[in-house]
């Protein structure tokens, strides 16, 4: 809503709270007044006011604010009154699947099946919708809803006659492939095991449908690929989901080329709303170094040249690496996805080209191996600034957490993860091994600059979702209402600055995101609530108002404008 120009123009000076103007700025195109500011810098006072000029922040502060509203070229500054509401850096979310993700906003939805009926409800309806034959991809399913039972081809195959059907579970490391699409793909008894992956078998010998890992390469070579509008179309949804819950840049960490090269595409017909930085597979740093040499590594919109490996699996899935085998499946500790030889290589040739890495790991050991190649990669390439990150960081061995801030390596960390594999982890790896999961403080006590992100589809692309995980580690089974780990709970500051300032430091563009200062490109969140004064039961009823983006309002909630 705007204000009355003159009210504004005649308030009292006020603290300036952000550096000087970066820029030559006569006037401001927007000034948002009236509101409680965040600028990401912690425990300074709230600003009240802030202005913008094209693309980018002019001021911070009501006194500079209200000295750069006027009309000395015609054209009068828009005033907007926000009431109070609570204003902070666009949220950055540092580890998504986006195209992948994108996908799922389309049935079947089985994220929220619990049970077996149900769970096969929902793909025949979602087979009925579509053209025989054509794949059916998706689901996000979660065995754990209906006790722990993994869905097998005999539960669908009845409903899916002519229907080729691969869904992924929730962390995407095991896929729920029919009869008809293991036929397609060529499994069946004889396919000898994959490297780093696996084909579940019964009894008799024959597979089950269920494919971890590198098996999935098994399914994928035989799906047709979408076409490049269904592709740029799917991008299109997602951003706008991602929007309107205040995501301004997404890290897109597929490992495949195909969202890239969709990016790409769809930045090259204009701005893409949401910013992006796009990881490739680390295996291909040869062809990204060629590339970058050729044309550059991309601009604000979509920035590229990051490289992403997997050092093990999921937790989920039984895959992730551990020292000692799983509690309850004593007959592994899970497996390696890439050979350490492998990683060592690549990483060093990625890094000697001054390509971003970043590797995930989950288990203990794959861990403990990652933060050892990474200090070897250091010692042989030498001192510089290469911000090494480890995706997931899941659970960690005693020596680990101080690793972190010792070699400034970054922990990408997912906070819904917690409140979701909080539910069951324990039967998986026991109580000692939990000291070490998702300890969020403990790598903020080491001065780690932990950053923030979803992993969506597996969990909701929602930072203030997020948020309130972090803050209040309650389990969605509702059985943790002191908090799950509790001693690993961090402030809603701490959180606020994950999802900022170290994310935007994350993709080396600390100097131009993740805070309110002049200068700084003009992306920020209006919330309904002031998030660090709100009960933190509360944090997940505020509502996202507005998600400004580069100066223009991307998305504006119903009755916000």
């Amino acid at each position: 809503m705007k204000t009355d120009r003159r009210q504004f123009l005649a308030a009292g000076s006020s603290l300036l709270l952000a550096p000087k103007v970066l820029f030559a700025v006569s006037e401001l195109d927007t000034a948002y007044v009236n509101a409680r500011i965040w600028t990401g810098i912690p425990g300074a006072p709230l600003a009240t006011a802030i202005g913008i000029s094209g693309a980018r922040i002019a001021a911070v502060g009501e006194g500079p604010v209200r000295s750069l509203v006027g009309s000395r070229t015609g054209k009068k500054t828009r005033i907007v009154d926000l009431k109070q509401a609570f204003v902070v850096p666009g949220f950055i979310d540092a580890h998504t699947h986006f195209l992948l993700a994108a996908a799922t906003l389309v049935p079947p939805d089985l994220r929220h099946a619990r049970t077996r009926e149900e769970f096969t409800r929902r793909i025949a309806e979602a087979a009925q919708q579509q053209p025989p034959g054509q794949w059916l991809q998706g689901g996000s399913w979660d065995a754990e809803l209906w006790g722990g039972e993994l869905p097998t081809r005999k539960w669908i195959d009845a409903v899916t006659p002519q229907t080729p059907v691969a869904l992924a579970r929730l962390d995407q490391h095991m896929w729920l492939v029919n009869s008809v699409g293991l036929r397609s793909a060529g499994i069946d008894r004889n396919t000898p095991e994959p490297k780093g992956g696996r084909i579940l078998r019964d009894s008799d010998g024959e597979p089950t449908g269920i494919v971890i890992d590198t098996a999935k390469d098994l399914v994928q070579k035989v799906i047709p690929p979408p076409t490049h509008a269904a592709l740029e179309k799917m991008l299109q949804v997602g951003i706008q989901h991602g929007l309107s819950n205040g995501v301004t840049q997404a890290h897109s960490m597929g490992l495949d080329w195909d969202t890239h090269e969709a990016l790409l595409r769809l930045r090259a017909k204009g701005e893409t709303d949401m910013r992006f930085i796009s990881y490739v597979p680390l295996a291909d740093w040869e062809r990204v170094a060629t590339a970058a040499r050729r044309e550059g590594t991309g601009d604000d919109w979509v920035r590229w040249g990051g490289l992403k490996a997997l050092a093990d699996g999921s937790l989920g899935s039984r895959t992730a690496l551990f020292y000692k085998p799983y509690d309850d499946s004593p007959g592994t500790r899970g497996i390696r996805v890439n050979t350490l030889e492998h990683l060592r290589e690549w990483i060093g040739q990625a890094d000697r080209n001054n390509l971003p890495v970043s590797i995930h790991a989950i288990g203990d050991e794959a861990n403990d191996n990652v933060l050892d190649i990474f200090e070897e990669v250091v010692k042989a390439n030498g001192p510089r600034d290469r911000r090494f990150r480890i995706e997931h960081a899941q659970h960690l061995s005693p020596g680990a957490i101080a690793r972190f801030g010792r070699q400034q390596v970054l922990p990408s960390v997912q906070p819904y993860h917690a409140i979701d594999d909080g539910r069951w982890a324990i039967q998986r790896v026991g109580a000692e091994r939990l000291k070490g999961t998702y300890a969020f403080k403990s790598l903020f006590d080491a001065n780690a600059r932990v950053c923030f992100g979803s992993d969506w589809p597996v969990a909701p692309f929602a930072p203030l979702t997020g948020i309130a995980a972090a803050v209040l580690r309650q389990t969605i089974d509702g059985a943790n209402p002191g908090g799950w780990m509790p001693e690993q709970r961090v402030t809603v500051e701490q959180s606020l600055i994950a999802y900022t300032v170290n994310n935007a430091y994350a993709g080396f563009q600390e100097n131009r995101l993740g805070r309110l200062a002049p200068g700084y490109l003009a992306d920020l969140v209006v919330l309904d609530q002031d998030l660090l004064k709100v009960d933190p039961q509360r944090i997940t009823d505020t509502r996202v108002l507005r998600t400004i983006v580069a100066g223009r309002e991307r998305f504006i909630a119903a009755g916000a404008a």
